[in-house]
C-alpha cells in the first residue's frame, strides 16, 4: 500500500514538471500559473503543494534534473576535456546545443524567474558557475600548447556559453534560420579561433 502511495506521488511529481515544461515552452514563466500547470497535469490543484512549495521551487527542481543530465555527458566514452583540441570544442558545443535545444522552455523560464525574484536570480547565476567550474579542466592544457586565452578561464567560459545561449536564442526566436549542424559548425569555428587564435 504505501509502495503504491509512493509511486502515485511520483507519477503526480512527473506529470506536474512535464505540465510546467509544456506550458513555460507555450506561454512563458511569467505568465504561467501554479492552476495552469495543476489543471495541465490532470491533478487536483492542492496536490502541487504536496510536492513544491512555490512555482519557483518547481523550477528549482527542473533545474535540477539539467543539471544532473548534463552530469552524464561527462561521462560518455567520446567526451575529451582538452579545448586545444578543436574537436574537443565541437564536442562540447554539439553537446551543449543538443541539451539547450530540447530544455529551452526550461532555461527560458530561469532567465525570467531571475528578472523578478532576487534568490532565483542568485540560483541561476550558482548554477553558470558550476558548469564554468565543471569546464574549467578543459583549458588546462592551454599553456603547455603555447597558447593563451583571451581572458580569465572564467571569463572564456562564460563568453562561450553566452554566445552559444545568445544564438540558440535568435534561432528558437525566429531572428535567424540555422540548421542545427550549421549552428554547430558556426559555434565551434567562432568558439575555437576565440579561444586559440587558430582555425579549425
Amino acid at each position: 500500500m504505501a509502495g503504491r502511495r509512493r509511486e502515485k506521488s511520483t507519477e503526480t511529481e512527473h506529470a506536474l514538471k512535464a505540465a510546467a515544461r509544456g506550458l513555460f515552452a507555450e506561454r512563458g514563466y511569467l505568465n504561467t500559473k501554479i492552476t495552469d500547470i495543476t489543471a495541465a497535469a490532470g491533478r487536483a490543484a492542492g496536490s502541487f503543494y504536496n510536492h513544491f512549495a512555490s512555482k519557483e521551487e518547481l523550477l528549482q527542481a527542473l533545474l535540477k534534473d539539467l543539471a544532473d543530465e548534463g552530469d552524464s555527458a561527462a561521462e560518455q566514452p567520446e567526451h575529451n576535456p582538452d579545448f586545444t583540441d578543436p574537436d574537443a570544442v565541437r564536442y562540447h558545443l554539439a553537446a551543449y546545443w543538443g541539451f539547450a535545444r530540447e530544455n529551452w522552455a526550461v532555461l527560458r523560464a530561469v532567465q525570467q524567474a531571475a528578472l523578478v525574484n532576487a534568490d532565483f536570480a542568485r540560483t541561476a547565476a550558482d548554477f553558470g558557475a558550476q558548469q564554468r567550474a565543471e569546464m574549467a579542466d578543459h583549458l588546462d592544457g592551454f599553456a603547455a600548447a603555447g597558447l593563451e586565452l583571451p581572458g580569465s578561464p572564467d571569463a572564456s567560459l562564460t563568453l562561450m556559453f553566452q554566445l552559444a545561449s545568445g544564438l540558440l536564442e535568435a534561432v528558437e526566436g525566429g531572428a535567424i534560420e540555422l540548421t542545427d549542424a550549421e549552428a554547430v559548425d558556426t559555434l565551434t569555428r567562432f568558439v575555437y579561433r576565440g579561444l586559440t587564435g587558430r582555425d579549425c
